[in-house]
C-alpha cells in the first residue's frame, strides 16, 4: 500500500524503540513503594498514556507530584541498557528528511530524550508530555506536532502501537499505521496494520514523502 504524506509522526516506546522490560521493572518497584496492587493497575489504562494521568488515576491528589517525580527518576536511571531499537527503525528514519518527521511521546521530555539518546535517535522535533495539557487519546499531541512542522494534519501519518495513540491520531484527522509490537492486530483500529517498521519504507519527494507498507 502506498500513502502520500507531508509528515510522519512516530510514537516512541513500542514504535521506534522497546523499553518494555525497563518500564515493567520501574513501575513494579514504584507500585510496591506506593502500595499499588495488581488489581489497582488492572482498572487503569497504562500503555501510551502520560505518567501524570496514570499516577493521578491511582493515587490521591496530594501524593501525585511526589509520586510522579519518583517514577520519572526510576525510569531515567533505568535507561542505560534498558532501551533497544525495534526492527526497521534505523533504516526508516535514515531515509527521511529531518524536517519531515517528529517523535510524539507520552513520556516527559527528560525521559523521552534519555531513551532516544540511548537508542541513537536524534529527532529535530520532539513533542513530549511537558508540551501538552491533554495526553493521548486526546489529539492534542499530534496536532501540536503537525503545527510545529507546518503541515496540515490531514497530510500527516501517525505510527503507533497503542490503542490510545491510534485514537489520538484518528481524532486529529490523520492517517494511522498500527504496529503489532505490543498489541494484537484485533486490538488495534488503524488505516493500515503492520508488524513493525521493517514493513515500512519511505521515499522523499518534491511534495513530501511517499510511504510504502507491506501488510
Amino acid at each position: 500500500m502506498k500513502i502520500h504524506a507531508e509528515a510522519l509522526l512516530f510514537d516512541n516506546d513500542g514504535t521506534l524503540v522497546s523499553s518494555l522490560e525497563s518500564v515493567t521493572r520501574c513501575w513494579t518497584r514504584w507500585a510496591q513503594e506506593y502500595g499499588i496492587t495488581a488489581e489497582d493497575f488492572a482498572r487503569v489504562e497504562l500503555h501510551g498514556r502520560p505518567a501524570v494521568e496514570i499516577v493521578a488515576d491511582l493515587l490521591p491528589d496530594d501524593v501525585v507530584p511526589e509520586a510522579l517525580a519518583r517514577i520519572e527518576q526510576l525510569e531515567v536511571e533505568d535507561v542505560a541498557g534498558g532501551v533497544v531499537l525495534l526492527p526497521g527503525t534505523a533504516a526508516l528514519l535514515a531515509s527521511l528528511p529531518a524536517d519531515r518527521w517528529a517523535v510524539v511521546t507520552s513520556a516527559t521530555r527528560r525521559l523521552g530524550e534519555a531513551r532516544l539518546t540511548e537508542a541513537g535517535i536524534q529527532p529535530k522535533n520532539l513533542i513530549s508530555a511537558d508540551d501538552i495539557t491533554r495526553g493521548k487519546p486526546d489529539p492534542e499531541p499530534f496536532l501540536l506536532a503537525a503545527a510545529r512542522l507546518g503541515v496540515d494534519p490531514a497530510r500527516c501519518v501517525v505510527f503507533e502501537d497503542a490503542p490510545a495513540g491510534l485514537a489520538a491520531g484518528r481524532a486529529a484527522g490523520m492517517t494511522t499505521v498500527a504496529l503489532t509490537t505490543t498489541h494484537r492486530a484485533d486490538e488495534l483500529v488503524a488505516d493500515v496494520v503492520v508488524k513493525d517498521l521493517s514493513a515500512v519504507s519511505a521515499q522523499a519527494t518534491a511534495g513530501g514523502v511517499e510511504i510504502t507498507t507491506a501488510e
